[in-house]
């Protein structure tokens, strides 16, 4: 840690409530009005990979984690300066991640600067020791909104194998316990892979028994840690989704996908269905959410987000990207605007532009609602305008021959890259 440069001053002044951000506190956050999102304008979520470092050695780490922290990393006052950019962009989410935000000694006062000029502040901590309950007191008189844990078995021993380190179920568990004990919303975080799909219908129980706000689906993106090899099949992911929909019915709690947005496409094809058999009277909506879910926490949702579109991250050095899962840099915090960068790089705009996507995604009937993942469709073609490669639909218009003439040339083309 001594490579670090000093970044734990004097606690900052804090600022007056900026116009719109209703100078809540930490139990009076107003709902978001995620009707009038404008994506083009806005991303509804920000993340700042705080830090690399982590003491967990996960096998499909996104971040390939190591045990030290690097001296590049953003400092204090510069994070505090990211967090006033992003505010210009009205009141996104904004999380704090890493590698594991606790190995940095400011978090507590990122989370309370952050909410102190109105942004609605999440973590998500690793699943170690560093997690105690007087940090989570801490962090929730910061003005902490949620705490998002990673949690991939219904038992010990299949996180754990997942987490490369023998405890850290157990001490996930115990900080989810200890955040409901402190009325602190929490929500869980899954990676489904070919290693855990067997444990998906125990894991569902778990998580009814958790008392948590939103469960967070992951499908794997080979990038990273992670290769093709860990990635679960199309028809596997279907199979998830189906799950995921059964479970929304009754679930207490909120549940979505993250790298997947071919899950709308389920919710809206499985709602229709349910309409025709006069099994449902509301009209078909791609948001679905558990039977006691409340925005009580200020969270909230949106529709449609996508990597570069509604969705923003920033890497611990800085480096701008669409999402963590799809690294290519379209500027950096230290020298560029991250607000004018998200609404008119190359790269963001043509994320954000679905008449551009390859493929069947180009000519699917659910391209606005889903777009696929852009991050997935990089990883595995090197273009992230292509197809997402692990979807099972077949949309109408690629069945009938339109498009492929136009993907046979695309596939030839080189892939697109951005500086």
């Amino acid at each position: 840690m001594s490579t670090m440069r000093p970044e734990t001053p004097s606690p900052s002044p804090t600022p007056s409530p900026r116009p719109g951000a209703g100078g809540e506190g930490p139990g009076q956050r107003s709902k978001p009005d995620l009707a009038a999102l404008d994506f083009h304008s806005a991303p509804f979520l920000v993340i700042w990979e705080v830090t690399r470092a982590c003491d967990l050695a996960c096998l499909h780490c996104r971040a390939e984690a190591v045990r030290e922290r690097n001296p590049l990393e953003l400092s204090t006052r510069e994070g505090m300066k990211l967090m006033d950019d992003v505010r210009r962009f009205g009141r996104p989410l904004f999380v704090l991640t890493g590698g594991d935000p606790l190995k940095r000694p400011d978090v507590v006062d990122l989370v309370r600067y952050g909410a102190s000029i109105g942004l609605r502040m999440a973590l998500t901590p690793s699943g170690t020791p560093l997690m105690t309950e007087d940090v989570l007191v801490q962090l929730k008189e910061a003005g902490l909104s949620r705490l998002a844990v990673s949690l991939d078995g219904s038992t010990a021993a299949i996180h754990d194998a997942f987490r490369g380190v023998r405890g850290s179920w157990e001490w996930t568990i115990r900080m989810l316990h200890a955040a409901k004990r402190i009325g602190l919303s929490t929500q869980v975080n899954t990676t489904v892979s070919r290693y855990n799909l067997d444990d998906f219908t125990a894991l569902c129980g778990l998580m009814t028994r958790l008392g948590i706000s939103l469960w967070s689906v992951f499908f794997l993106v080979p990038t990273g840690r992670a290769s093709p090899r860990d990635v679960a099949s199309a028809d596997e992911f279907e199979a998830i989704f189906h799950l995921m929909y059964d479970l929304s019915k009754s679930a207490p709690f909120d549940i979505k996908s993250t790298a997947a947005p071919q899950y709308r496409r389920v919710i809206l094809q499985r709602q229709v269905a349910e309409r025709r058999a006069g099994k449902r009277s509301e009209r078909p909506e791609p948001l679905t959410a558990g039977v006691g879910f409340s925005l009580a926490d200020g969270v909230g949702r949106a529709k449609g987000v996508n990597d570069g579109d509604g969705f923003l991250f920033i890497s611990h050095v800085g480096a701008i990207y669409p999402s963590g899962f799809l690294p290519i840099a379209a500027g950096n915090v230290r020298k560029d605007d991250v607000v004018e960068v998200y609404r008119h790089s190359p790269l963001f705009v043509a994320l954000r532009d679905r008449s551009r996507l390859k493929g069947k995604c180009g000519v699917c009937e659910y391209r606005d609602v889903c777009g696929g993942s852009r991050a997935r469709a990089y990883a595995v073609t090197g273009d992230y305008l292509e197809a997402e490669p692990y979807c099972a639909h077949v949309p109408a218009r690629w069945a009938r021959g339109a498009g492929r003439g136009a993907a046979a040339d695309a596939s030839i083309a080189p892939p697109t890259q951005h500086p």
